[in-house]
């Protein structure tokens, strides 16, 4: 585990709760999310996964409790100054701009980033036309990375749901979060993607970047997360390891099913988990 330099956890959930007309959606759930890690949120449909992540980032505001990122409460935030402050995410469902080209869709992810006032822009200042070009730079590094260079030129309407999924990745990286929230990245992916996916997420992490992870293929969760936290009804039921989840009875109750093969796990991740 890695704490932040003042050994506290990069992002904590305290005690937090989150109610719909009477039903606790996320009944008192606590857990931390440590510097440099991939930590993966799994449970069943209706779990409350999609629900912490729109409190984390500041689109749903928590009934009781609190987010805290790097020991200082984040409720109350707007969802663009969370984004300043170093978290960015993705969504479950695919949200590009479709008409707009594959580098202009992480061009406005890092507009975050930027300094220019309203004056500069609108006279285009020299100032404002540097900048531009350094936004444009680093959203051509963080398409390399996501493997879509070639595609820039292309509308994000256009590629094929594998590549947008990589696209919003790449737009949330242009924010330089600290801590990247992906929901389930891999649903509608087959296998040479998932694997590809891995392998990129894996890599996000060893740039240290944090990666906090809800997801339900759960080949892609044991083979590529540091630690795991289990919810069911809005309660974490469990907290681990994966070596450990994967053998807990209350997890295979409410949850898998069955105890996992390790052997039958992607080898996506590297010789970590071979």
């Amino acid at each position: 585990m890695r704490l932040t330099k003042d050994n506290t956890a990069l992002l904590e959930i305290d005690g937090l709760c989150k109610e719909f007309g009477g039903l606790l959606a996320i009944n008192t759930l606590s857990f931390a999310v440590d510097s440099g890690l991939i930590k993966s949120v799994i449970g069943p449909n209706g779990a409350g996964k999609t629900t912490l992540f729109k409190m984390i980032t500041g689109l749903l505001d928590p009934t009781r409790g609190e987010v805290r990122l790097r020991g200082r409460p984040i409720n109350g935030l707007n969802p663009y100054q969370i984004a300043a402050q170093g978290i960015s995410s993705t969504f479950q469902t695919v949200e590009l701009f479709g008409e707009m080209t594959v580098l202009e869709n992480v061009m406005v992810g890092r507009h975050v980033r930027t300094r220019s006032g309203f004056f500069a822009a609108g006279f285009r200042l020299k100032r404002m036309r540097q900048e531009e070009d350094k936004i444009r730079q680093a959203a051509l590094e963080r398409l390399e990375f996501a493997g879509l260079f070639e595609k820039k030129k292309m509308k994000a309407d256009n590629l094929p749901l594998g590549d947008q999924k990589l696209l919003e990745i790449a737009r949330a990286l242009a924010t330089d979060p600290q801590l990247l929230l992906l929901d389930e990245p891999a649903g509608g992916l087959n296998d040479r993607e998932t694997e590809y996916l891995a392998e990129r997420i894996c890599a996000i992490r060893d740039q240290g970047i944090t990666v906090l992870l809800v997801e339900h293929d759960m080949n892609l969760v044991m083979n590529i997360s540091d630690e795991i936290v289990v919810i069911n009804y809005g309660q974490k039921i469990a907290e681990g390891y994966p070596h450990a989840i994967k053998d807990n009875q209350d997890v295979i109750d409410a949850y898998l099913g069955e105890a996992i093969d390790y052997s039958d796990l992607r080898r996506a991740a590297g010789s970590r988990f071979t």
